[in-house]
């Protein structure tokens, strides 16, 4: 994404190009930015060469699905719908793992018969169910045990999963009770395990209190676990001044840890993959002005984006139309729904724009639009695909008439 002449472009392509043939607001995806996440990734963890199983909760288009499965990735799904929408993009099972706290009987039967390649437990009764099915099958089913290692991600508070007041994973006790309860059952087969302690983490600090537990875990446990999953959670830099994640120390500290456990590694990245390569477009609807800040109302709302309004995260927002004129007052960037919350940005001085002018909202591409709602009756946006001078919709814009 940049400015030729004034104008921004994602690739090839114009924004204003973009709001005329599609309409906002529309999520825009860029491509190349998506397989260049994929090859960087990959190319930083080179050394330990893990399997790589995209989090499809960040972005379950189905043309997105697709393309991180033509770059090699595998899936992590949360959910039958999801397991699903991976299978439909061609996603090779022995390449999906599933996860999550509360998985149903029938996710579970249906996780079984599409032999993927594990299933993270969280819970002794989660196992317990597993193995009845496994028994009714006359099979024995591959599963990962979730570990929470009470590490603080240094996040926001409600995107930690990784201390010990969250819902996920196992306390050490409770691990190592599951361990020598069920390392020798006929029904399952303990070959990982599993740890996540959060999400949109920049600091590499996490990580190391993250792997230190693990390590001392798995000497307690004196278990041989043919995966180690550490889950995801890359940070992106929501903002210019904001930290980002260092691959390569990241790599350090887990060769270190290889040395001295025998086991492949498999990451679970989602935002890292797909956060920046994602735009949501839109228009200026009013400019309302007061004698503190001018409301700058578009037609994007919450329901579109719910992310400032569920975390408080903070997304840019720049012009299609680049002007030398500033102005020195508040912009408070907010959507048209009925409530307080429905607002994205605040800054304290922004260039001239006008009512009917194109914005850009960044770094959308992960936890956007599968978080996207019907609220106030408002029909969900298009999504977009834009390859080089090539612009094509991916979902259509909802019908309002079909949702009545």
């Amino acid at each position: 994404m940049k400015y030729k002449k004034g104008h921004l472009y994602i690739e090839k392509v114009s924004a204003d190009r973009i709001a005329r043939q599609f309409g906002t607001p529309s999520y825009v995806y860029s491509y190349n930015k998506i397989k260049n996440n994929i090859i960087n990734f990959k190319k930083n963890f080179k050394s330990i060469n893990p399997l790589i199983c995209f989090s499809v909760k960040s972005n379950s288009n189905l043309k997105i699905l697709s393309l991180v499965n033509k770059f090699g990735l595998g899936a992590d799904v949360v959910s039958k719908g999801e397991l699903l929408k991976a299978l439909k993009a061609k996603i090779k099972p022995e390449k999906i793992v599933f996860s999550g706290v509360g998985k149903t009987i029938d996710e579970l039967k249906f996780a079984v018969s599409k032999k993927i390649l594990l299933i993270n437990a969280e819970s002794e009764n989660e196992i317990i169910e597993i193995e009845k099915i496994a028994k009714k099958n006359k099979k024995k089913i591959n599963i990962g045990i979730r570990f929470n290692p009470d590490t603080d991600a240094k996040t926001l508070n409600k995107i930690s999963t990784g201390k010990k007041g969250n819902k996920f994973g196992l306390t050490t006790k409770n691990f190592l009770e599951l361990i020598k309860k069920y390392k020798n059952s006929r029904f399952v087969n303990i070959i990982c395990l599993s740890v996540h302690i959060g999400s949109q983490i920049t600091s590499n600090a996490p990580y190391n209190n993250m792997i230190r537990a693990v390590n001392k875990i798995i000497q307690l446990s004196k278990y041989n676990f043919k995966f180690i999953d550490l889950g995801g959670g890359m940070g992106i830099q929501y903002e210019k001044s904001s930290n980002k994640l260092n691959y390569l120390k990241y790599n350090k500290i887990i060769n270190s840890f290889l040395k001295r456990n025998n086991s492949k590694i498999i990451f679970e990245p989602g935002r890292s993959i797909v956060g920046d390569a994602g735009y949501l477009i839109s228009k200026i609807t009013y400019i309302k002005k007061t004698n503190s800040k001018n409301f700058v109302i578009i037609d994007a709302a919450m329901n579109d984006l719910i992310r400032p309004a569920l975390y408080g995260a903070k997304h840019r927002i720049i012009p299609s139309k680049l002007s030398r004129k500033k102005i020195s007052k508040k912009h408070e960037f907010v959507g048209p729904i009925c409530e307080t919350t429905d607002k994205f940005l605040t800054v304290n001085r922004y260039q001239k724009i006008n009512q009917k002018d194109i914005i850009i909202i960044c770094d959308v591409g992960a936890y956007g639009m599968v978080l996207s709602s019907n609220y106030n009756l408002r029909p969900k946006p298009a999504e977009i695909l834009v390859n080089k001078n090539s612009a094509k919709i991916i979902t259509k814009r909802q019908n309002l008439n079909k949702i009545i």
